[in-house]
């Protein structure tokens, strides 16, 4: 009985690492935008932090400190929704009290 047992719990620990690939690969193309300012800068990126677009708007050419200002809010916020996404979509995956490393 204890060898079905242990049997059970490989496929299932199999399963669960099928999954949560799966989950990264989805991750891995799924993009969140970042915003700063009402949208005088945005900047697209992925789950696992590869940055797609930055855009900025006309209107902040003129100050370049508040410029890179405003680009470093727009990547904090991007990475900070990616983290977010990224938390939801494999914390499901996850046994009741398991923490993610990421």
């Amino acid at each position: 009985m204890m060898k079905g047992g242990m049997g059970n719990m490989m496929k299932q620990a199999q399963m669960m690492q099928a999954n949560m690939q799966k989950a990264q690969a989805e991750l891995a193309v799924t993009e969140v935008e970042g915003i700063a300012s009402n949208g005088i800068v945005k900047v697209t990126m992925t789950c696992n932090n590869a940055v797609k677009r930055v855009v900025i708007d006309d209107a902040a050419m003129d100050d370049k400190e508040t410029l890179e200002d405003l680009i470093l809010i727009a990547l904090n916020d991007a990475r900070s929704k990616a983290e977010a996404t990224s938390n939801a979509r494999m914390s499901g995956m996850m046994p009741a009290g398991f923490k993610l490393p990421f």
